[in-house]
């Protein structure tokens, strides 16, 4: 937030979106060397949701999009820009905004999309803020939606447990009031860590071929090791970082919205933080890890149930390729 701009950018709605069918941790128990037991012990999943195979991720974004337009109350029409955080893009030109645009009918609108694997949500977030605050919009809509279901392979019992599809979105507008919205955030990236969780081929180094794919070299690789010891680091310590900065305790913090990787990985991050369970976001037992979507579908499901008032703040944090990771701290508005 610039202390120089006339308004601030609060979240006037929410939605989300998750696909019907449901998949247990039993159905990958059934054909790989696992079980329920393990999986829930390691990750904290027991199931997750995936699209049908004709129903790309601009399909779940609409939804999340339809549910947070509904729950404002405006029309499409109204929007002036759409930001899509995704590393499932329905293909890679033209973009998943543009293809949503077109679908929801928003004519008035631009748009772009945003790659920053898991922190892609809070990248764009941060980012949304600005047209908001600079006074250039009126009216943003930022989607984190994800098919990951299309870039995991089924048959790698260390990944294909983790991941699921669906969509979140948040509407941002302006506010005279500067005690509410977003805040204050803290980004970074690492190309170092690259190395540790990336999809092989694909783009312009290792383009498609009958030779990358017979090696498997679409679906994402992970190091889950090295992965999971730098986003507890990265988490825990950008989210302390940023409440140092804001001069807040953790008896002020309503909530920690943090990224559904894991739960030991959200455990892990909560205990370094000394804030309790009972005030962290959770909802990766029912949808895994959806990406991008993590972060606001947690937000949408907790607003929905009452659980999130007017004024309370609200630490979200997230880790993911790249590296990148990043922390904003968001006062709620409604």
């Amino acid at each position: 937030m610039s202390k120089f701009s006339k308004v601030n950018a609060y979240v006037s709605a929410v939605g989300h979106w998750m696909p019907r069918r449901v998949v247990t941790n039993h159905h990958f128990a059934s054909y790989l060397d696992t079980t329920d037991e393990w999986i829930k012990t390691r990750t904290g999943i027991s199931e997750r949701r995936f699209l049908e195979d004709d129903q790309p991720t601009s399909y779940a974004a609409v939804k999340a999009i339809e549910a947070t337009l509904e729950n404002r109350g405006i029309s499409a029409e109204e929007l002036d820009l759409i930001i899509v955080a995704t590393v499932t893009p329905d293909m890679i030109y033209p973009s998943t905004a543009c293809i949503i645009q077109e679908k929801i009918g928003a004519k008035n609108c631009w748009g772009y999309d945003i790659l920053a694997a898991c922190s892609g949500f809070i990248f764009s977030l941060a980012t949304a803020a600005q047209f908001i605050e600079s006074g250039m919009h009126k009216k943003v809509l930022v989607v984190g939606a994800e098919k990951m279901s299309a870039i995991v392979n089924m048959q790698d019992r260390n990944t294909c447990v983790l991941f699921g599809d669906g969509a979140a979105a948040f509407l941002l507008e302006p506010t005279e009031d500067k005690s509410m919205g977003v805040m204050d955030s803290i980004l970074h990236i690492d190309g170092k860590g690259g190395k540790f969780l990336f999809q092989p081929a694909g783009g312009s180094l290792n383009p498609t071929t009958h030779a990358t794919v017979d090696k498997g070299m679409q679906f994402v690789h992970q190091e889950g090791q090295a992965v999971f010891k730098e986003a507890v680091k990265g988490m825990a310590d950008i989210s302390v970082e940023l409440m140092e900065k804001n001069n807040l305790k953790s008896g002020d913090v309503a909530f920690l919205v943090p990224h559904q990787a894991n739960l030991r990985i959200i455990q892990a991050c909560a205990d370094r933080m000394k804030v309790g369970m009972d005030k962290v976001m959770v909802n990766i037992q029912k949808y895994g890890n959806t990406t991008s979507a993590t972060i606001p579908s947690c937000v949408s499901e907790y607003w929905q149930e009452g659980k999130i008032k007017k004024g309370d703040n609200l630490i979200l944090t997230s880790f993911g390729a790249g590296f990148t990771w990043g922390s904003i701290l968001l006062k709620w508005g409604i």
